[in-house]
């Protein structure tokens, strides 16, 4: 249990006054974000605490993520908890327009979702009060002192799943001993990604009786939602041709993509890329990349159609990449040519797909090491071995498929993993159904 008695640390203190004088710029800043991203007033005003929707009767259990990624991942985790705990509510918290869009279109049965407030003591305490969760989880590194200090002391059970901390991050907190400790006593529970995580948290001065290295929450997601309808439609379009995937790429990516696509046609010269931004607002950039490369493409944000003379589908929209990856066996998964980070391979391997990374996959480090092992996925530096890779599972169809078996049961090994997470967090954080007129 942590100890509220603890005193807060000058550090923390000042961090409250300096984020509180900061507050007037950081909220004008955020609300510009907000509605150029067409996010209505009364839910822009969600980051000022003050809700837009009623709170539930009943327990309340509080996830509350970064982005994206995060938001996502814990979509599986809350329909295992649903299940485990008939009549328990849920909200979900995160900071962007794109992954309120996203949960949106995925939430779970009993589930809403609102933004976050602002870590100072007005909007984090006008949100507690509103919402009143019996326990709080925060999702991979999503420390905000205030929030946690504030939830802790009104005897909120708090978790951080799925932790992971940079390099830098760690060095910064371990200048701060008494702080880290501060707000790292505030938690019951630490499940990690990895053991170098959990190590990391403990010398930062996290309790090591609460601190459990795990795995990472992304690779336990649900399959991603696939639209038959869209699917049958860009099969037809595409009739007999081959095909490829390069899916969540970044900027400085898709030249490589681009090169390698342009070398495979050499051999193939009827097969389509089709090309997956991670940032569809950078369609333009991307437009500008294709013509530079002489390649005549489509991009589904216009509802063009893939013709004979389409060499690059460009799915520059949000919420379909389940419905791209199930139309084709092999995905390269971008964010890992540059030092990014990488994106969840368990997502296309989901779909039946094998998997090609580049090197820069370290946020997912311990979801590719037994993918690789198992050859359901392979690593590639250049923009010629991307090229090579592709051609080698177009040209043999055996080791395709012997790539897709590999890639399959690693992510079937997952399930047990994921049983295993939500009986801790019930346990830990006494998380049981009960009466909704117990709560709220």
């Amino acid at each position: 249990m942590p100890d509220h008695k603890d005193r807060p640390t000058a550090l923390y203190h000042l961090y409250c006054a300096l984020i509180s004088l900061a507050a007037p710029l950081v909220w004008r800043t955020v609300r510009k974000k907000l509605e150029a991203a067409g996010v209505a007033a009364d839910r822009q005003h969600e980051r000022l605490g003050h809700a837009s929707m009623p709170r539930p009767a009943g327990q309340l259990i509080w996830f509350h993520a970064a982005s994206v990624g995060e938001s996502l991942s814990v979509l599986t985790l809350i329909n295992r908890l649903s299940a485990r705990l008939p009549g328990v509510e849920f909200l979900i918290t995160s900071g962007t327009p794109t992954s309120a869009a996203l949960i949106e279109k995925r939430l779970p049965l009993r589930t809403r979702h609102q933004y976050p407030p602002l870590d100072t003591a007005g909007p984090v305490r006008r949100f507690l009060d509103h919402w009143q969760p019996d326990a709080g989880i925060f999702v991979e590194s999503e420390i905000w002192p205030r929030l946690i200090v504030e939830s802790a002391a009104r005897d909120i059970p708090l978790a951080l799943l799925n932790a992971r901390l940079s390099d830098k991050s760690v060095a910064g907190w371990k200048k701060r001993p008494k702080t880290a400790r501060f707000i790292l006593n505030k938690f019951r529970l630490f499940l990690t990604q990895n053991d170098k995580t959990a190590s990391n948290l403990i010398a930062m001065g996290a309790p090591a009786q609460r601190v459990q290295p795990g795995t990472n929450l992304k690779a336990m997601s649900d399959p991603l939602p696939v639209d038959q309808n869209t699917l049958d439609d860009i099969r037809a379009q595409i009739a007999a041709r081959p095909v490829w995937i390069a899916s969540s790429t970044h900027a400085g990516e898709e030249d490589s993509v681009l090169t390698a696509h342009k070398a495979l046609l050499q051999h193939w010269p009827d097969l389509l890329l089709l090309l997956i931004p991670r940032h569809p607002e950078r369609r333009g950039e991307v437009a500008g990349l294709l013509n530079n490369a002489g390649l005549n493409a489509s991009f589904r944000s216009k509802n063009e159609p893939i013709t004979n003379t389409t060499r690059v589908y460009v799915a520059d929209t949000l919420g379909e990449t389940g419905t791209w990856y199930a139309l084709c066996p092999i995905v390269f998964l971008g964010g890992s040519l540059k030092e990014i980070g990488g994106h969840n391979p368990f997502e296309p391997a989901q779909a039946g797909a094998a998997v090609i990374t580049g090197p820069g996959f370290f946020n997912f480090a311990e979801t590719f090491a037994p993918l690789i092992d198992a050859k359901g996925a392979v690593e590639v530096q250049t923009s010629t071995d991307l090229s090579e890779a592709v051609s080698h599972w177009l040209s043999d169809q055996n080791a395709l498929q012997a790539a897709r078996t590999a890639a399959q049961s690693c992510v079937n090994t997952q399930s047990t993993a994921l049983d295993t997470v939500v009986e801790t967090l019930c346990t830990v954080l006494d998380l049981h159904a009960k009466d909704p007129a117990s709560s709220g």
